[in-house]
């Protein structure tokens, strides 16, 4: 729950915070709860009290049990029963509604008007009957003695619907060209509507005449208010038998005594915006006045402002809920927004907890910081020798530090450095010889790397400066005061070679441009002292010592960049004879190359062969490989393939096998005699 407080009056929003998702379960909305500190200090006064997208109009029936809304995407209108603090129905429509009206107590008896020129009746089981009007409607009130809805909208008639013989009357005939918004007085039945003239008239629903008319947006204009265009009729409310409220397009509420033509007072809302609503408040004779962007609550006998309401997200209806100081709005946002204000009367009975909850937060205020405080830290408090006051009244602890009294502060302060106005006096007097200082002529003082850089820079800047009198130029940062490119006047490695191929094409006159550069690079350096970092013109010395040249004609820079190009040209002919004289001076004698253990060398053409192969696509590779004979390719009983590779053996690996061939061999060449000569003796035969 957030508070806010506008000239004492807290304001206790109950809609702020997050919202879950619907289609979270129970259990998991449970165990966001204890995980999310914000989830589990929010106050969820109605269950899902929100629309999908945005809500355009909220009321409250007249018995105040069910709270109406309506809103998009899909066009819905929900009912909400203030008893079980939760959604009663939800009905979607077939257009968005522009407003609506309860004509019973409860939810049984509602009129809709649609922005097709639709009219929809539902009852308590939902949709009844749909009509329609001739033109496009923007509001409607309901005659309860007559049983007549008066429509007003894009036309001059005011179309009435008697709902008693369910057929449409004869329409009233205004002489505006478009309605906006109309209203009937509870108490005499009179029916007012706003025009897009600036004009309200009255009609007599018995005699159906006019009886008065009223030019508001002539009133609306004041000494201090700035109207850009003609003011319309945005927004229309009685209160009694004698009062009523006109809101502008301008920002504008007028108020007005019925029998008077000049407004009691005008009350500009200083945003431009049109005015969306206006309500009354009788226990504190307040008006409550709303644009798309803020709600504000003046008295209506004087003006004078009692609290504001600015919300996040634009306002598109408010609704002040009966007897109670309970605030609701329809929002550009998905939620709705639940406001309290204590002042304005106590919480409606249904949600009567909140009293005793905004009791307690006073009771515990939040500590507030002052203007009249000094916040210091520890460290502070052993310059001034006053850690012996931690603990003490003095000192209030706060965050790595403390407040204490700036009067204090200050005579501490004064205690401890006497001589602190003498110091500030000498800085003072500093400050002033440096401005003085500055406005000298000096010396440039050229950084160590890339000083023709530097000269160029403060030239261009000199002519931009120069240049100002004649037409404005967007001013840029200058390179040399900027602290990302110090290094590349300070580093020797950011030197920039004048030499290299990239420079000289890219800079065609740079050696014309460069010449002059030095020669004046070289006056600098004779004028500037050894062994001092700044120092300011000699006497004696003209300022205009450097001898002025003609600027160079930049017609030339095609001739410039072939003459460089040819430059270039002989200057690479020239090293390539020069690299080819000493390749043939050179002797060239045999290098040996040690290879390692485990491998063996073969010849140059092998590597070249192997180089070859991996150039070649995969199904090359491989139908050399099933060649010869290192792959396999057969099929499975799914019906895949299997691909066998057999791994080459090196020369080392083969020697090695054959070596061990062979010393089996000899072995069982040698167990073989002895078991010769005992078989022969087990047969009796004579030995050869």
């Amino acid at each position: 729950m957030q508070v806010s407080s506008l000239n004492e009056v807290k304001i206790y929003s109950l809609s702020c915070g997050k919202s879950l998702p619907e289609w979270l379960s129970d259990r998991k909305k449970r165990a966001l709860q204890k995980k999310d500190v914000d989830v589990r200090r929010r106050i969820e006064l109605i269950q899902d009290f929100e629309m999908p997208t945005v809500c355009t109009t909220i009321k409250v029936s007249k018995d105040g049990q069910y709270i109406l809304a309506t809103g998009t995407y899909k066009p819905r209108v929900r009912c909400y029963d203030t008893y079980q603090l939760s959604l009663k129905f939800e009905r979607c429509l077939d257009s968005e509604v522009v407003t609506f009206e309860t004509l019973s107590d409860d939810y049984s008896k509602i009129v809709f008007l649609h922005n097709d020129r639709y009219i929809e009746f539902h009852s308590q089981s939902g949709f009844y009957y749909k009509t329609r009007i001739p033109k496009f409607g923007r509001d409607f009130s309901y005659h309860y003695p007559s049983c007549d809805l008066y429509f007003v909208g894009a036309s001059s008639e005011v179309y009435r619907l008697n709902l008693e013989q369910g057929r449409y009357l004869n329409p009233l005939q205004t002489d505006a060209a478009e309605n906006n918004v109309c209203d009937i007085n509870s108490v005499h039945g009179l029916f007012a509507t706003g025009t897009v003239e600036g004009r309200v008239e009255c009609w007599d629903p018995r005699v159906r005449s006019r009886v008065g008319l009223l030019d508001c947006a002539l009133s609306s204009v004041t000494a201090d208010s700035e109207v850009n265009s003609l003011p319309t009729i945005s927004a229309l409310k009685f209160n009694g038998a004698l009062t009523m409220a006109v809101g502008t397009s301008t920002g504008q509420v007028l108020l007005y005594d019925l029998r008077s033509d000049k407004p009691l007072l005008v009350k500009d809302h200083q945003y431009g915006l049109p005015i969306k609503s206006v309500h009354f408040q009788d226990s504190l004779d307040l008006i409550l006045s709303a644009d798309s962007r803020i709600i504000k609550m003046w008295n209506k006998n004087s003006g004078k402002i009692f609290t504001s309401l600015e919300p996040e997200h634009d306002i598109n209806d408010v609704c002040l809920y009966p007897n109670s100081g309970m605030l609701l709005t329809a929002n550009e946002t998905p939620k709705m927004g639940i406001y309290y204000i204590p002042v304005l009367g106590p919480a409606p009975r249904w949600c009567s907890f909140l009293d005793n909850l905004t009791e307690e937060l006073e009771e515990n205020p939040e500590s507030t910081v002052y203007d009249d405080y000094k916040f210091v830290t520890k460290k502070d408090l052993e310059n001034l020798g006053l850690t012996h006051l931690i603990g003490s009244p003095f000192l209030r602890a706060y965050m790595h530090g403390f407040f204490m009294d700036i009067r204090l502060y200050h005579k501490v302060k004064l205690m401890v450095n006497p001589f602190a106005y003498e110091e500030y006096r000498k800085d003072k007097i500093r400050q002033k010889i440096e401005e003085t200082r500055a406005q000298r002529v000096q010396l440039k003082k050229l950084p160590k790397v890339n000083k023709e850089l530097a000269l160029k820079l403060i030239e261009e800047e000199e002519e931009k400066q120069k240049s100002t009198w004649k037409k404005k130029v967007k001013s840029l940062p200058n390179i040399l005061t900027d602290d990302r490119f110090k290094v590349m006047f300070e580093n020797p490695d950011f030197q920039v070679d004048e030499e290299s191929e990239e420079f000289r094409l890219l800079n065609p006159l740079v050696s014309k441009i460069s010449e002059k550069r030095k020669k004046k690079l070289r006056l600098l350096e004779q004028q500037e002292p050894p062994d001092k970092e700044e120092e300011e013109e000699p006497e004696g010395r003209p300022s205009d010592a450097e001898s002025s040249e003609s600027s160079d004609d930049e017609k030339g820079w095609v001739e410039e960049v072939r003459k460089q190009r040819r430059l270039l040209q002989q200057e690479e002919r020239a090293k390539r004879q020069e690299r080819l004289r000493e390749d043939q001076q050179t002797v060239l004698r045999p290098q040996f190359y040690e290879i390692k253990a485990g491998e063996e060398f073969r010849s140059f053409s092998d590597s070249a062969a192997k180089q070859k192969l991996m150039n070649k696509t995969l199904e090359d590779r491989l139908k050399l490989e099933a060649k010869n004979g290192t792959l396999n390719v057969s099929d499975t009983t799914v019906g895949s393939k299997q691909l066998t590779f057999t791994l080459k053996r090196s020369e080392q690996q083969k020697k090695q096998q054959e070596a061990e061939k062979m010393h089996r061999q000899e072995r069982k060449a040698l167990r073989r005699p002895a078991g010769h000569l005992k078989s022969r003796r087990k047969r009796g035969r004579p030995f050869p």
